[in-house]
């Protein structure tokens, strides 16, 4: 009888996750052991793929001139969209700490942009707002300050945008680190101003190595998202990453690669290239923040 009801409990396991399951052997590690094996041919999409070994990485490294170029573009916006967007929802998300009457609209207010930033619309709206006719240049011009550039369409500036579009949505790691914050207990500060410790001080010698390990994931998790990113690079760019290449990130040459050159076999050795380069950051991350992160245990966990 115990056995039997062991059993029904076990199918009923089975049952419930089953849908995730499914999903994850059909639309997971099909399509990427899928991809493995495109890497090591040449498949054009319209064709049977043909096998030629390790010439799609050798071209990688040897043969394709734009990698460099997305590479560079790519770790700049890398570089330096993280820690801004980093910085910025750390400073909100102490703002928005304060008892103020309404912090709860506040926070909803703030959060909007990371529900809809990544959105076609709204990379659309920020080409609009970056145009030669755009909202900067009218600003510009209330201060007395003419200007006719398309900053999404000057090199020096292009990646600036992307940039600045990245930072704006900050809102999910606002969320992430308030939650850190309320977790910090008040009679730290409290013991710090009887000590004559003020704001700046406290903030560096109590609110950052506390809340060092939630430094850590939004690190990680921004630094991946941003190696991802995609959509608002082809929407601004209009798919084609200029100007000058200025905003051909990684995965828009990818894309490129894929669905306009039909290079579905090289694309998929960039897919794998990137995956494992990702993989390297995230440890090389992981393996220095012994140095700057503080947990409650000796051993972190």
């Amino acid at each position: 009888m115990i056995k039997k009801l062991r059993n029904n409990e076990r199918l009923a396991g089975y049952v419930f996750t089953s849908p995730f399951i499914i999903g994850f052997l059909v639309f997971t590690l099909y399509p990427m052991l899928s991809s493995l094996y495109f890497s090591f041919t040449d498949y054009d999409m319209m064709t049977s793929p043909k096998w030629v070994g390790i010439d799609n990485y050798t071209k990688f490294f040897t043969g394709d001139e734009k990698i460099a170029a997305s590479m560079k573009v790519t770790f700049g916006y890398v570089l330096a969209s993280v820690p801004l967007r980093l910085i910025f929802a750390l400073f909100i998300a102490i703002l928005l700490c304060r008892p103020v009457r309404g912090i709860g609209l506040y926070r909803t207010t703030y959060y909007l942009p990371s529900l809809i930033g990544g959105s076609v619309a709204v990379s659309i709206m920020w080409r609009q707002i970056f145009g030669d006719k755009g909202l900067v240049n009218a600003l510009l011009g209330l201060i007395g300050v003419h200007s006719d550039i398309a900053w999404i369409g000057y090199p020096a500036t292009a990646l600036g945008t992307l940039v600045l579009l990245s930072v704006w949505q900050f809102g999910s790691s606002m969320l992430i680190f308030i939650a850190g914050l309320k977790n910090i207990p008040q009679s730290y500060y409290e013991a710090a101003s009887v000590d004559g410790a003020g704001a700046v001080r406290r903030f560096f010698m109590i609110t950052l190595p506390l809340l060092s390990p939630i430094i850590l994931f939004n690190l990680i998790m921004q630094t991946i998202s941003a190696f991802m990113t995609f959509t608002p690079a082809y929407i601004i760019s209009r798919g084609e990453g200029g100007p000058l290449d200025h905003t051909l990130l990684y995965s828009l040459y990818l894309f490129r690669q894929a669905f306009v050159f039909f290079n579905m076999g090289y694309a998929s050795a960039m897919a794998w290239i990137m995956l494992l380069l990702i993989g390297l950051i995230t440890w090389v991350i992981f393996k220095t923040s012994v140095f700057w992160v503080h947990y409650d245990t000796k051993e972190g966990k």
